[in-house]
Parts: structure tokens; sequence; C-alpha cells
């Protein structure tokens, strides 16, 4: 699988990362965990993102990595403790946070702590900032970063403090294409892309329920790529290509519970990038039909 280098972090890093949000908000067993796992690491995939709020999954990642923790970069994040509606952003729970991560990972190091949709207000006060610089100067951290959207993102790169920034990008959210990410790679930022497949809310032939895929959804309905007509193999090939078509993104974080299709991603990006007719074909269908409402989706 194609490796970047990860901006100035100087890490290689695979183009498709795992992301562990799913398995953690799902029941699924250490079992399969391990052979989503193993399954990635064999197919090239050298990332894993995970953090504190995706209940159980930092669990399960430490459980199963064992002797491959040195094969891959573990990133997680910090801020909403286990639950993404409850703010932790002093420095005590942040603190206490990152050990819980290094616990729950079995690991003495992790490569990159990211403070979790921090809004700028609270990096302006710089608490938040100093306990992830401690981090890093205690030897719990390579390197910190920052996961979010829209003007709390931009803030975060224009402090000039983190390595990285991870933000939303794909056929249904492209702010950032003009808002964060030029600016993130003139300053050397490693950039993960998340939601790259745009949570598959193109599987979705009527509305769906709950608001992880409808936003999306919705957008989609108006934006009526012509790739989406019902074959989600390969709607799902453009939507993850497009993603990694972006200039300045070197990883995308993708999310599954289902056995094999880290290898079927694999094979989708074997076939390479989008060609220029067809990336700018999606990004001029943005331009006309997104509304200004349709900022980053954290």
């Amino acid at each position: 699988m194609e490796k970047r280098i990860f901006g100035k972090t100087g890490l290689s890093v695979s183009v498709l990362g795992f992301g562990g949000a799913e398995i953690g908000f799902t029941n699924i067993d250490t079992k399969t965990v391990e052979k989503l796992l193993m399954e990635a690491i064999e197919s090239g995939l050298n990332v894993i993102d995970t953090a504190e709020c995706y209940q159980s999954s930092e669990e399960l990642i430490g459980s199963v990595l064992g002797k491959r923790r040195q094969d891959v970069y573990l990133f997680t994040k910090c801020g909403h403790g286990r639950s993404w509606n409850i703010d932790a952003w002093d420095a005590d729970s942040l603190e206490k946070s990152i050990d819980r991560s290094l616990k729950r990972l079995k690991t003495d190091y992790i490569d990159l702590i990211q403070l979790h949709s921090c809004a700028a207000d609270i990096l302006k006060k710089g608490e938040a900032i100093e306990v992830l610089l401690k981090a890093k100067k205690a030897g719990k951290t390579r390197f910190i970063g920052y996961s979010g959207d829209s003007k709390d993102a931009l803030y975060a790169i224009e402090c000039g403090i983190f390595d990285t920034l991870q933000t939303s990008v794909n056929i249904a959210d492209q702010e950032a294409i003009e808002l964060t990410l030029p600016l993130a790679a003139e300053k050397n930022m490693g950039i993960i892309a998340k939601r790259p497949v745009a949570n598959v809310a193109f599987k979705y032939k009527n509305r769906p329920e709950g608001e992880y895929c409808l936003p999306y959804w919705e957008r989609l309905q108006k934006l009526k790529y012509d790739f989406i007509n019902g074959n989600i193999q390969r709607a799902a090939s453009s939507a993850l290509r497009f993603t990694l078509t972006v200039p300045g993104i070197h990883t995308a974080i993708v999310g599954t519970t289902k056995p094999g299709r880290y290898i079927e991603n694999s094979k989708i990006l074997a076939e390479g990038l989008l060609s220029k007719s067809d990336f700018d074909s999606i990004r001029n269908q943005w331009k006309n039909i997104a509304q200004p409402q349709w900022v980053g989706e954290n």
C-alpha cells in the first residue's frame, strides 16, 4: 500500500488507516477485532486511530495488538472522557485521560495524541495545549495534534503548535479543501481525513434514522453525483479515491466491523487516484450546489 510522509512528523504512513470508532460502539467480540486488525496490517495499513470516547475501542485494540504494536502508529484523542456529550478540557481531566489511554492500549507511549473537536475559545486559554506539550515532554506521546473542523480547526492551524490536523473531507464535506487544508499543508502538518467515505450515506435509498448519516445523505440528494446510482461498490470506490486525491491528505481513516473490508479497500486503492477530470467534476458539482451551512461535520 502506498505510504506518504506525514508532514513534519516524518512518519511514513499508509494512505488508508484503521478507524476505531465503529468497533467501540458495537457489541463486537475480541476475536473479530483481532481478525480486522491483522487483516488491516497484512494489507499494509500502519495507522490506527481511536479515542477515549469511542467506548470500548481502546481496550479492544490494546487487547489484540500485542506483538504487532511496533508495526503500527497508534493515534488517540482526548477531551470528552467516555462520553462525547461531556467535555473534559481542564488539565487534570486531560492528564488522566491520556494515562487511561496508555493503559487501555497497553503501551508506554502513543504516536499521536489529539485534542478531540476542541473549540477555539478553549484552545486560546492554553491549558489544554499545555497538557499535550507536557505529555510529549514526558515521552507519553511522540506528537500532538488537533482533530476538528471549520473555524476551530483554522485557529488550531494558525496557532502553529500542532503537528497534525484531523478533519472531515469527503464527497459530501468539502469545506476544508479551501478553508483549512492549504494552510495546514503550508505549515507542513500531517493531515488525516476522517469520514472519507461520507459515512457510506449513499447506501441508503430512503432517509436514514439518526444523526450519523443523515446530514451527508441530505447533501447527497442535492449533489446527485453520477457515480451514486445504486452501485454501492462503485460509489465507495469513487468516494475513497476522491478523498485521497485531495491535495495535502496523507491518510484516510476508515472504520468497519466487517472482516474483509480492509482487503477490499486495499484493492480499491490499487486502482490509483481519480483522474483530474473525475476529481474536477466532483469539485465543480460541490462548488455549484453546496450551501453555506454545509460546514465540516465533527
